[in-house]
């Protein structure tokens, strides 16, 4: 742990390496592979009964554990088991364990092969130093060459003091490779115990954070030091827990009850994403007629813009089988991002949520959303983007804290997203929002609206009331002047087929027709070959 941090890694206990003190290689081989094995289930067994005893009395599982549930039985192989640190003083030159506190190699999730490093937090608390670091770095670049995902099993009491400059040299390497590596393969992050200082950029800049209550605690400085600078008393969970990260800050995309759903949630995930940015995501055998009408869409969703609804009930009547897989699902819950399977093949769900702040998008949506577009664009996963949107959220507070800049994220997302993008306009479509949820005009492939879409600048009564100020002011019964007015202006202007006229809505569509059209939709633009200029990287909004 860095300068300043503090981590309870009391009763993780160290013990020397098998073997420490042999001085010649064996007589026979025979002899020399009963060692070997010997060596290795002193390793895998790790520190004493007693450090065991009490990662589980912590309510954690230890890094054996957590990799069995992760992989398909049998199908572990550890690499740099007996990796020992060559660190001296401060007392380390005599503690010296195998693995040096984190666990490393590949195995097999449902069949596909899946790298991975785990921390051990009974050996010297997780903490990172010299040889810890090389370790990560050496299957790190491994799952790069391979082109397939990386698990990481974080729960570590962050840089080695007693190793100094060399622990933290080690983080820089770590962050670096998770950039180049972005994009390229599937990064996910589990949190499963404390992750502090420095160490929280890794998840940070990984695409997926998953997170336990109660065990798993991210932040850049710890309690003690923000009562010693701010005066605020405040908890590890209050400071960092799951439920902070998962419904304040967004930085978990997943927040579980036990470790044990934590990684199953893992590896459903993985089946969901491809191995790298080269593959396309696992497809699965399709049972659910992809021409399977929904009636019950002709009751979900109400006429009266006014009204809200549930959008997770309108996914899960469009989708395979009405299942889907919700990311941030407690952040940000005016936008719904989701993977769900469209005749087994796996698509990118985003939807507006009227059923908090009525849909409306704001800072938190747009970033939530962006990232979500971004990542689904970078593994070839196609977006389709449910609309029903009354524009962004006025007030001083979003003006100041950057909601142009912030909603500007979204729009440059999908601009630059080149994979298949089909939306569908269920209800309203107001203003600037309007354009920046995949429209037309920004590069959706197809726009498909239900007989109730309303598509305008703003709604017909904010309309009215800037069109025909003058003439509703000088009115004698101005009400009914505004009311005529507001009805002229939804006839001629927001009635449901005035975009598709002019060539901004491909078709209108029968609700209950609208899986069969997306599972056409989405079966004609797989083949889509779209590519951006040739160019070093673009310069989004930040």
């Amino acid at each position: 742990m860095v300068a300043g941090e503090a981590a309870d890694v009391k009763g993780a206990e160290d013990v020397p390496g098998p073997a420490a003190g042999a001085e010649k290689g064996p007589p026979d081989m025979r002899s020399g592979v009963a060692e070997l094995l010997q060596v290795r289930a002193e390793a895998e067994r790790g520190p004493s009964p007693g450090a065991t005893g009490q990662q589980h009395a912590r309510g954690k599982l230890t890094v054996r554990e957590r990799l069995d549930l992760l992989f398909d039985p049998g199908t572990f192989r550890e690499i740099e088991q007996l990796r020992r640190h060559r660190a001296t003083g401060f007392g380390l030159q005599d503690r010296r364990p195998s693995t040096d506190g984190v666990v490393t190699g590949w195995g097999k999730v449902a069949g596909r092969t899946v790298f991975v490093y785990a921390h051990d937090f009974r050996i010297f608390g997780g903490s990172l130093g010299e040889a810890h670091a090389e370790k990560i770095h050496k299957v790190m670049d491994l799952a790069e060459a391979a082109g397939a995902p990386l698990v990481s099993l974080n729960d570590g009491a962050g840089a080695r003091i007693q190793e100094g400059v060399t622990a933290l040299a080690g983080y820089g390497g770590i962050f670096r490779r998770i950039v180049r590596a972005s994009g390229v393969i599937p990064q996910i992050s589990v949190i499963l115990g404390p992750c502090a200082g420095g160490a929280t950029y890794a998840p940070a800049l990984t695409d997926f954070v998953f997170m336990v209550r109660d065990t798993s605690q991210m932040y850049i400085t710890g309690p003690d030091v923000v009562k010693a600078v701010t005066g605020e008393d405040v908890t590890h969970e209050q400071l960092g827990g799951a439920q902070v990260h998962g419904s304040v800050s967004g930085a978990a995309t997943h927040v579980c009850d036990s470790e044990r759903e934590c990684l199953e949630e893992v590896r459903y995930l993985l089946s969901l994403l491809p191995s790298n940015n080269r593959e396309l995501p696992p497809v699965v055998p399709a049972d659910d007629p992809p021409d399977r009408r929904s009636e019950a869409l002709l009751d979900i969703v109400p006429p009266d813009p006014k009204r809200s609804y549930d959008m997770r009930a309108v996914i899960e009547e469009i989708v395979d089988h009405g299942e889907f897989f919700e990311l941030h699902s407690r952040w940000a819950t005016n936008i719904i991002c989701a993977f769900a399977r469209f005749e087994g093949h796996v698509v990118g769900i985003v939807g507006n949520q009227p059923a908090a702040m009525a849909g409306v998008l704001d800072i938190h949506a747009s970033e939530k959303a962006a990232r979500f577009v971004q990542t689904c664009d970078a593994f070839s996963i196609p977006l389709v983007t449910l609309v029903d949107v009354p524009g962004f959220l006025p007030g001083t507070d979003q003006e100041h804290d950057g909601i142009i800049r912030h909603g500007a994220k979204l729009l440059y997302a999908y601009c630059n997203a080149t994979v298949p993008r089909v939306q569908v306009i269920l209800r309203k479509a107001y203003g600037g929002a309007y354009i920046v949820m995949d429209s037309r005009s920004i590069g959706a492939d197809l726009s498909f609206a239900w007989p109730t879409n309303e598509i305008a600048v703003m709604g017909a009564e904010g309309a009215a009331n800037v069109v025909f100020r003058r003439e509703i002011a000088a009115a004698p019964d101005p009400e009914a002047v505004r009311a005529q007015r507001i009805k002229e202006y939804r006839q001629e202007l927001m009635h449901p087929y005035y975009a598709a006229q002019r060539g901004l809505v491909d078709d209108v569509i029968d609700p209950a027709d609208t899986r069969a059209v997306l599972v056409d939709a989405l079966a004609m633009l797989r083949s889509k070959d779209a590519r951006l200029p040739s160019r070093k990287h673009g310069n989004l909004p930040m």
